[in-house]
């Protein structure tokens, strides 16, 4: 029984588990600071894309636990698109829009952030790949077996 799970994406998921509260602080400590400068869209827009980063990464680091650990694919997969689509991005439009006033220190954290998601977007997609061509072959093997045992006896 070969262990399909990914140390290196464990240790990724790890390790962004302890840095997320530090990114959090640090990014609603900035933002409270840089409130009353900003323009009003870019303070709805900010003030939105806190709620959904906190709620969406929530969801995925648990997802992405249980499906990495437990070795569930519709778990992983759920984690490897919430890593793509949503989280992403944003960290991207975070990074790199500079009517966002980016402060020096905010900006060092997105980095970290998003080199955490673009490590665990590879790590997961390798892993997903092993983990459905392994269930994928132990099926067919399962199944082979069992028209083997249906199978009339010869003679």
């Amino acid at each position: 029984c070969e262990i399909l799970s990914s140390l290196p994406l464990q240790m990724s998921l790890y390790f962004n588990v302890y840095f997320f509260p530090f990114w959090w602080l640090i990014t609603v400590a900035i933002l409270y600071l840089k409130y009353p400068v900003l323009t009003d869209y870019y303070k709805f827009i900010l003030v939105t894309v806190m709620i959904l980063v906190s709620l969406t990464e929530l969801i995925r680091l648990y997802l992405g636990y249980v499906g990495n650990l437990l070795e569930k694919v519709p778990e992983l997969a759920g984690f490897w698109l919430l890593t793509l689509l949503p989280q992403l991005p944003i960290i991207l439009f975070l990074l790199f829009n500079e009517g966002l006033k980016i402060h020096s220190l905010e900006r060092a954290v997105h980095i970290i952030f998003a080199a955490f998601l673009s490590f665990q977007v590879v790590a997961a997609f390798f892993t997903l790949r092993r983990m459905v061509n392994t269930l994928a072959t132990r099926f067919r093997l399962t199944e082979f077996h069992r028209l083997e045992e249906q199978s009339p006896a010869p003679g």
